[in-house]
């Protein structure tokens, strides 16, 4: 068992850290909005509980365990957004804040019966691939809009802001998981973008093209 606040630390060092290096106290600092010093007291419980592995001065990383224990945390956290668009009709861009709060659900009965009732998804809302109970999950072959060059086509299968406003915005121009996207024209001078979506002509920022990860065709 472990605190919301252990878990949301996990979390964080997890979706920081690349690979084997370390995370700097100040990285964490600044994704958990907190101050150093309170980062510093919780990497040395986690360190305490075999979760993370602390360095002073230099940064943390999550050991085997502390992986592990991310994993699930992420696992129930997609989990939940699927239930919440498939069963309750939420809209994608209302599920985080709310997962957020049901991924501490400590019952793993109760999700792995969430697992069977949705038919075991590989995939949550928002494109992100959903670890199984041991931790393994699909490996999703995308590219970032803005890396594709004049020509390129493929469908939007995953996004990386996941907030209301952008959610908002996608939905305001009718794109979705799925969507077909053609990279008409790239901009030198801005690294904006002219694409082609439903069949109409959108420019995008290169902001709008960092967030958004295609399945490229052949």
């Amino acid at each position: 068992m472990h605190s919301v606040s252990e878990e949301n630390y996990i979390k964080a060092i997890f979706h920081l850290q690349d690979d084997l290096a370390l995370v700097s106290t100040n990285e964490i600092a600044r994704r958990m909005n907190t101050k150093a010093s309170s980062v510093t007291d919780m990497l040395k419980k986690l360190a305490d509980k075999n979760l993370a592995e602390y360095i002073p001065y230099k940064g943390a990383r999550l050991t085997e365990n502390g992986v592990k224990c991310a994993n699930q945390i992420i696992r129930k956290h997609r989990l939940w957004e699927v239930f919440l668009v498939e069963k309750l009709d939420f809209s994608w861009d209302e599920v985080h804040e709310v997962a957020e709060q049901l991924e501490h659900i400590q019952s793993q009965k109760l999700i792995d019966q969430l697992d069977k009732h949705l038919d075991y998804p590989k995939k949550d809302p928002h494109g992100d691939p959903i670890p199984d109970s041991n931790g393994n999950y699909e490996v999703i072959n995308k590219t970032l809009l803005s890396q594709l060059k004049n020509g390129d086509k493929g469908a939007l299968v995953g996004v990386i802001d996941t907030s209301s406003n952008f959610l908002n915005y996608l939905d305001k121009h009718s794109i979705q998981l799925g969507t077909q996207i053609e990279v008409l024209e790239r901009e030198d001078f801005d690294n904006s973008f002219t694409l082609q979506v439903n069949s109409k002509s959108l420019q995008v920022s290169q902001l709008i093209a960092d967030n958004l990860y295609l399945k490229i065709f052949k």
